[in-house]
């Protein structure tokens, strides 16, 4: 089977979000299953071509409305999956990822371009596998050039894989023909509530559509959840599916990660607790192992529960907890921190920056992992802390149901502590339970650290998923 997974971000080159990380794991592990898949990318200018040797094959000129634009084909091979990447500078030597005014053009331009490279570099997939509305647009074009009769790609089919529903890709419907190529033939597929709607136009015309939970796949059909698109996917919900996602073990693991205080495992889980003492330390908190240190690694967005967090942080540190929190985003959310830890600074650091050895030092040294989100596709933040024996509380939303199992005292079962509404105080009452366990039995809460340090996060499974779910459509 030959897959080739189409993206706008991909780890290590270039990462903005879980996406990122999927798109660095997931190949690899099907690989491992004998599938032969591949990844196209933008070749963005923050990319390091000379570090990770991507070598220049040839240009081509792509056609894009009445544009003849350049794209040059790059490509590497790293930890044994190829890697293509398409250059155009007009598009990818930006200073951000997304977020530009030409976004709808660049990402139309990627999309087909990503397609019309294939013939070029001696790769016909039997399945394309878009990722997000940045890409949707490969599924269109898809369709396009099977009813134009290209050979090349009569048998060829598409999945659209949902990593974040608010984000569709919505656009101006005059800009059909201009920008995209189309005529009017597609106008009811492509438009949506009066817009051009890229993702809309993807799940109507993917072969399958998946997204990165199961439960966040049957909340999607929900207008809560779904932004508006629930009627499109209660329509097409014969082809949706919902798939966790998994971490890379290699990367995400207390015995080799070298940016930790202290290295540890399962075996050797007590050694944890030197990393919590260097970190309290590191930040200027009082050093003290009884202290519960509450961590978390966020963007900071209305998605992810800051506003729960900053209407009762003052009860969770009179709780005689520690609370660090580190991420940037909104700058309402990074100024209503700021105040935060000027207030309470004996007891919150507000670490308003993006540092992956500051978040590996946080997943490594907290006791609690705090992730309130108000939605949450699969979440990854979750199974890393679950990985270093950090233990989650979470809202039982999307990706938190399918993950984190509820802490069952009389069982001794679970791998940490949920809510269910999406509440402060109901947030507050099950920071109460974990602190409750970690402060009055400290042999159940070894338990639970173990339990969520052999909870099985990686890819190994859902690659598996995957691969069923490719086999359906061929």
């Amino acid at each position: 089977m030959k897959v080739l997974f189409i993206a706008a971000e991909g780890a290590p080159f270039v990462k903005t979000g879980g996406l990122g990380d999927v798109i660095g794991s997931l190949p690899k592990e099907l690989n491992d299953d004998n599938v032969d898949a591949r990844v196209v990318l933008p070749l963005y200018s923050s990319i390091d071509r000379e570090k990770y040797n991507i070598k220049f094959i040839k240009y081509i000129y792509i056609t894009l409305g009445w544009r003849n634009l350049y794209c040059g084909i790059f490509e590497t091979e790293l930890k044994g999956v190829k890697y293509y990447f398409i250059d155009n500078e007009q598009y990818f030597k930006r200073g951000n990822v997304y977020g530009e005014m030409d976004d709808g053009e660049r990402f139309a331009f990627f999309s087909k371009a990503a397609l019309e490279i294939l013939p070029h570099i001696d790769f016909k997939p039997d399945i394309i596998n878009s990722n997000d509305w940045h890409t949707s647009m490969s599924i269109v074009y898809v369709d396009l050039f099977k009813k134009l009769g290209f050979e090349f790609f009569k048998d060829i089919k598409t999945v659209l894989s949902i990593h974040n529903i608010e984000f569709q890709g919505k656009f101006n419907p005059y800009i059909l023909g201009n920008l995209f190529g189309l005529d009017n033939d597609y106008l009811p597929i492509m438009t949506f509530d009066g817009d051009i709607n890229l993702l809309k136009a993807g799940i109507q015309l993917a072969d399958k559509v998946n997204t990165v939970s199961k439960t966040y796949a049957e909340e999607i059909l929900q207008p809560y959840f779904s932004f508006g698109l629930d009627p499109v996917l209660n329509n097409e919900r014969w082809k949706l599916r919902g798939i966790v996602n998994g971490i890379d073990y290699d990367k995400f693991n207390p015995q080799k990660d070298d940016v930790i205080f202290k290295n540890y495992s399962y075996e050797t889980i007590d050694k944890k607790v030197k990393n919590k003492l260097a970190l309290q330390k590191e930040l200027a908190l009082e050093v003290n192992e009884e202290i519960p240190l509450v961590g978390m690694v966020t963007r900071l967005t209305d998605q992810k529960g800051i506003d729960l967090i900053i209407e009762v942080a003052e009860e969770i540190v009179n709780m005689g907890t520690q609370l660090v929190i580190l991420g940037t985003g909104d700058p309402r959310l990074e100024s209503s921190l700021r105040c935060l830890e000027n207030t309470r600074h004996d007891r919150i650091r507000s670490l308003i920056m993006f540092s992956n050895e500051l978040s590996s030092k946080i997943y490594s040294s907290s006791d609690l992992y705090l992730m309130p989100s108000k939605s949450e596709p699969c979440g990854l933040s979750q199974l890393i802390a679950m990985r270093y024996g950090t233990i989650p509380v979470v809202n039982r939303v999307g990706g938190l149901r399918d993950t984190v199992v509820p802490y069952n005292p009389l069982s001794g079962e679970g791998t940490g502590f949920t809510f269910e509404s999406y509440n402060a105080y109901d947030m507050l009452n099950a920071v109460r339970r974990a602190l409750d366990v970690f402060n009055m039995d400290k042999e159940a809460w070894k338990k639970i650290m173990r339990n969520a340090m052999n909870y099985d996060s990686s890819w190994v499974k859902s690659a598996k998923e995957y691969i069923e779910m490719y086999k359906e459509i061929l």
